[in-house]
């Protein structure tokens, strides 16, 4: 009886099979290899942060604040209170899903789940229903947790708070 000859290691190798996988090992060690030689990526250095604005915005100045300006500064009011919401540009800022709510009373749009803000010199919103009331206060209070309180929203006739330097920190500590 004639005994079947084992394959060699050279002729294992040189099997099809081995011969596209020995390829793609190859390719992926090359990738590895080359993406450790090559330079660091550059990232752009994020945009200087505006300083603290602190004060009661009329509804047309505060239209003035939906990120067009060269400052980029985006501010919006919820339930009376303004917010600055520069730094959630990419939702609030000119092109972002929420850009409606920039420069305006976000309170009505965010308390009936619809992305557009109130268009009336001043909405007082005593039509919404207390659920939506609700809603528009969770809004607020995320709002207060993650963006700088600006002022107040006034109504027409009111007068603004004037705000110093000190009496926005000690607001901020409590």
């Amino acid at each position: 009886m004639a005994e079947a000859s084992s394959p060699t290691i050279w002729e294992e190798l040189m099997s099809p099979l081995n011969i596209v996988l020995i390829a793609i090992i190859v390719y992926l060690v090359y990738k590895i290899v080359k993406s450790n030689f090559e330079g660091e990526v550059t990232v752009a250095a994020p945009p200087p942060r505006l300083p603290k604005l602190r004060k009661d915005l009329t509804v047309a100045e505060l239209k003035n604040y939906d990120g067009t300006q060269p400052d980029g500064r985006v501010l919006l009011a919820v339930l009376g209170t303004i917010f600055d919401v520069t730094r959630g540009k990419r939702f609030y800022g000119p092109g972002g899903p929420y850009a409606a709510f920039a420069g305006k009373d976000a309170t009505r749009g965010l308390a009936t789940e619809k992305v557009a803000a109130s268009e009336t010199e001043y909405d007082d919103c005593s039509d919404l229903t207390p659920d939506e009331i609700a809603s528009a206060k969770e809004w607020e209070d995320q709002f207060r947790e993650k963006y700088d309180v600006v002022g107040r929203l006034l109504k027409p006739g009111e007068t603004p708070n004037k705000y110093s330097d000190d009496e926005s920190e000690e607001k901020k500590t409590q």
